[in-house]
């Protein structure tokens, strides 16, 4: 196991009607700015909550984050913010409104341009403090410090971290799940798997807290993953989808061991140049990666193949392609596409697709070997 620090300060609120504790968690006599997305919690229910518990303190309104939220977007919120004189942020939303609020709460007070904290890494020196009132089981947002913007004008999607990012706190109640779409559901199911994927199927590292935590992680979105779509309104089910999700990256599973986020990082550009969700883009990649890198990761995937989808008998190198193609089926029975053709995209598009790996000169995956020659071997496995 390799050295590491951890420190996770958020206050997780968790179970049936908890939205209504939070305010006990926000200072009194805050300027709060309620910010969400395109308006869904106004049909279930959720808005009105929110609005209750916040009737004692001044409250502004932010709407319109997108699914995959904008720089553009947010500086218009900046702007508000300052306007307003908020001094605590609120995202009511999943992941990307609490990504959005993670931005905005750190351009308030960048010095310079704010695109050069997602472009550059430009150093973040201060926050607005925030917190989070979760709808979407999915990112982990709303126990982490990291976050994802895209920008329209560049066609550009990064990440940034900040260990002043954490959220104060993060409101989570699974009954407000239970409206969600089909597919928003299967999205948050198929995320939060990869995302515990990416930090553990790398190599081994002698790490068996981080290895067995990880394996139970899967084990749990899988068997709860499957049932959902058809039991929608389970609170056991959607309760133990929430926890999944917010455990398979607040941090604790990825330290002391190596990290891989190839998929992440290569699914990017088919959002900005297609449009696809955040999930759907890692549905298709993360059995390309799989493939490419299958001596490489080996070891893990015979670990994946037996203790999560109870693959043991047969050869290595069947079990190895056994395990991949049991992957690729879970994605499917979440109701997935797991190919680029079955969206239309040809072979013809896969130079476009690694142009940002070649521009920025990224050197992806846990050994940094998958370049942009790498990436379009990768897309090539996915037609």
């Amino acid at each position: 196991m390799n050295n590491f620090e951890c420190n996770n300060p958020v206050k997780v609120v968790f179970g049936k009607g908890v939205i209504n504790r939070f305010p006990a968690l926000i200072p009194e006599g805050s300027r709060i700015m309620v910010l969400y997305g395109g308006g869904s919690i106004k049909k279930n229910g959720i808005y009105e909550q929110v609005v209750a518990a916040l009737q004692d303190y001044k409250v502004t309104e932010f709407s319109g984050i997108e699914p995959n939220p904008l720089y553009e977007t947010c500086m218009k919120a900046v702007k508000v913010v300052e306007e307003q004189q908020v001094d605590f942020l609120l995202a009511v939303g999943g992941g990307s409104v609490i990504d959005a609020t993670k931005f905005i709460a750190s351009a308030v007070y960048y010095e310079g341009e704010p695109w050069d904290i997602v472009s550059k890494g430009g150093v973040i020196s201060k926050v607005m403090p925030l917190g989070a009132v979760l709808t979407l089981a999915a990112t982990g947002s709303e126990m982490n410090e990291r976050a994802v913007i895209s920008r329209a004008s560049t066609s550009e999607k990064l990440s940034f971290a900040s260990p002043l990012l954490f959220p104060q706190f993060a409101v989570m109640d699974p009954q407000v799940t239970y409206s969600l779409p089909a597919h928003q559901v299967a999205n948050g199911v198929v995320d939060s798997f990869i995302h515990v994927i990416e930090q553990y199927l790398t190599y081994p590292a002698n790490a068996k807290v981080q290895d067995y935590f990880a394996e139970s992680l899967m084990k749990v979105i899988v068997e709860e993953g499957i049932k959902v779509l058809d039991n929608p309104s389970d609170y056991d089910i959607r309760a133990n989808l929430m926890w999944a999700a917010t455990n398979a990256l607040n941090c604790w599973i990825g330290v002391g061991v190596p990290q891989d986020w190839s998929s992440h990082r290569l699914g990017y550009a088919l959002t900005v140049q297609y449009g696809l969700d955040h999930a759907q883009t890692l549905a298709v990649v993360l059995p390309g990666v799989m493939e490419y890198m299958r001596k490489e990761k080996e070891a893990k995937i015979l670990r994946l193949g037996e203790t999560v989808f109870g693959i043991t008998t047969g050869g290595t190198d069947e079990r190895v392609t056994t395990t991949i193609q049991a992957t690729e089926n879970f994605f499917r029975q979440m109701g997935m596409k797991t190919r680029l053709s079955e969206y239309g995209i040809s072979e013809s598009a896969i130079n476009a697709l690694v142009e940002p790996v070649k521009q920025r000169g990224w050197k992806l995956g846990e050994h940094a070997n998958i370049d942009w020659q790498a990436a379009r071997e990768i897309f090539r496995l996915r037609l």
